[in-house]
């Protein structure tokens, strides 16, 4: 065994130490995602995927290489370790993995144009804080096209 010294990069995931806590982010990952689905010449994105989108409702052709989009999805869910704000457009895209559309894979491009916008984003593990999970988003009854549940959640506990 060999001791290398402080953590700084593991498995894709940098690590950034302060007084603060520890920084968590993948903009390595994240520029070489971009990088290979070519969009590094992109105009970057706002959001990850539109409001009120209608991707579980796309009757589209199916992908030619459907592996392209499962790859980039895959990729995408390895992402959201450490990045939150895909957490729902991932959920959203990975339902798709089996026979992808082209609007699949036209809202999963949509994303990776987020992230060029977003690549050094990731997460504070703060040093002084109380450890309260919370998590909110605004209610949207029957907003499921397939299911017509509810999307969206609020949730708090105390770890």
């Amino acid at each position: 065994m060999k001791d290398l010294g402080p953590l700084k990069y593991f498995l894709g995931i940098e690590v950034a130490r302060s007084s603060a806590g520890l920084f968590l982010c993948q903009r390595k990952y994240t520029l070489d995602v971009i990088s290979e689905t070519g969009l590094l010449g992109a105009k970057p994105s706002g959001f990850p995927i539109e409001q009120n989108h209608k991707v579980g409702l796309a009757k589209g052709e199916f992908l030619a290489d459907p592996e392209s989009y499962r790859r980039l999805v895959g990729r995408l869910i390895y992402l959201a370790v450490t990045r939150p704000d895909l957490a729902y457009s991932v959920h959203i895209l990975s339902q798709f993995m089996q026979a992808p559309r082209v609007e699949h894979w036209e809202a999963a491009l949509r994303v990776v144009r987020y992230l060029k916008g977003t690549a050094g984003r990731g997460i504070l593990l703060s040093a002084d804080y109380d450890l309260t999970l919370e998590g909110w988003c605004d209610s949207d009854w029957a907003a499921c096209p397939i299911t017509r549940r509810s999307l969206t959640v609020f949730c708090r506990g105390q770890i």
